[in-house]
């Protein structure tokens, strides 16, 4: 009896929460260790989101920090160095549905899987999108690009910004970008493109236009990106703290189903609990749908096509076929994300099986550490390294 009384309570308990910020709160796992800051200092996100977001329900992953019992854990053993039991556990707790999404310092997206951050322009105090910031969503540039621009809509609409305007910053192949979804445009995409604040407007963007907040998408590859986020989140403090803001975003790709958002080793509480609350927005708003719904629009109003266009032509080391699959828990660091793709066929061809994937800090090659040592060698020998 006593344990039904108690089940009973926390239902009641949850529809009274529920009802008083207008829905449910959506679980966002946190990693709990890692931060340069130190772990208080996600914890301190954690309970600011907690406090101030009704959207959000977090939960901290990893090791736990004394004076947070308020927050829910999922614990792993307390004074580990080794990371890797907390990306294990917030993957066991994103597959067996314990969290709804997560908030991570780092993650290893495959290629093809970007995020979509967004930042507090200082003209205006007006929130703006940036696709992309981490990882890429193609190793063809303009490829990327375009993808980033349809994931950036996507994100925005699952915000609930149900027309979001979009603009290219001027950066290499934004013009081709601009002209791609013109075309696209033409043969029924819906796209509503921004305008540049400068007097000549348009849909190119400056710096003007992003510290002014012009659009509600501003797309750009996602190492500017990256770039722009750091600027605008820390560009008070020096750099080493990152005060404004709401992180570098959640995850985006064809075919990719989970939402993970990612904050960096610098980003501080305010950043940390807007992060949170910004995962439990999108997921809310249904994000991996939004974006499998923006992929096939634009697929019939010509994606493929486009994408052809802006492909560069086969090179040799494109012909080369993998070899056996082996399992891949090694990374060498350091590959341009414009050459990852031949970078891992030179290893195919040397017979050394290997996958490209993203990193915070950039594009891995991923491959048997017993490999490790001649890969690395023969990646320098042919000028990737």
């Amino acid at each position: 009896m006593t344990d039904i009384k108690k089940l009973v309570g926390e239902s009641l308990a949850e529809i009274i929460e529920a009802a008083r910020h207008g829905g449910p709160r959506v679980r966002v796992g946190l990693m709990a260790s890692g931060s340069e800051l130190g772990r208080e200092e996600l914890a301190m996100g954690a309970r600011a989101a907690l406090e101030t977001y009704g959207n959000v329900q977090p939960v901290m992953i990893g090791p736990r920090t004394a004076g947070f019992d308020e927050l829910d854990w999922i614990e792993t053993p307390d004074g580990s160095a080794c990371e890797a039991e907390i990306a294990n556990a917030l993957e066991a707790a994103l597959k067996d549905g314990r969290i709804a999404a997560a908030v991570a310092l780092h993650y290893p997206f495959p290629l093809g899987v970007t995020t979509i951050g967004r930042v507090l322009t200082p003209s205006k105090g007006r929130a703006m999108l940036i696709a992309a910031t981490t990882g890429t969503s193609s190793a063809n540039r303009g490829e990327a690009m375009l993808r980033n621009a349809l994931y950036g809509i996507a994100t925005a609409k699952a915000l609930g910004i149900k027309a979001p305007t979009v603009g290219i910053l001027n950066v290499d192949t934004a013009q081709p970008v601009f002209r791609a979804l013109t075309r696209m445009a033409e043969r029924g995409y819906d796209v509503t493109f921004g305008s540049s604040v400068r007097k000549d407007g348009g849909a190119v963007l400056r710096g003007n236009d992003i510290l002014a907040g012009a659009v509600d998408v501003c797309v750009a590859d996602a190492l500017t990106g990256n770039v722009l986020i750091k600027m605008f989140s820390s560009f008070t403090t020096g750099g080493s703290y990152e005060a404004s803001g709401w992180g570098y975003g959640p995850s985006c790709g064809e075919g990719w189903g989970n939402v993970v958002s990612i904050i960096s080793r610098a980003s501080g509480a305010p950043v940390i609990a807007g992060a949170l609350s910004f995962t439990a927005s999108v997921t809310a708003g249904g994000l991996p749908g939004k974006v499998a719904e923006e992929i096939a629009a634009a697929g019939k109003a010509g994606l493929d096509e486009e994408i052809a266009a802006m492909t560069p032509k086969t090179t040799a080391e494109e012909d080369v076929k993998a070899p056996p699959v082996e399992p891949t828990d090694e990374e060498l660091h350091g590959v341009d994300v414009l050459e990852i793709e031949n970078a891992v066929r030179v290893l195919w061809r040397a017979g050394i099986y290997a996958e490209s994937a993203m990193g915070c800090t950039g594009p891995v090659v991923k491959l048997a550490a017993k490999n490790a040592g001649r890969g690395e060698t023969i990646l320098k020998e042919n000028g990737y390294l």
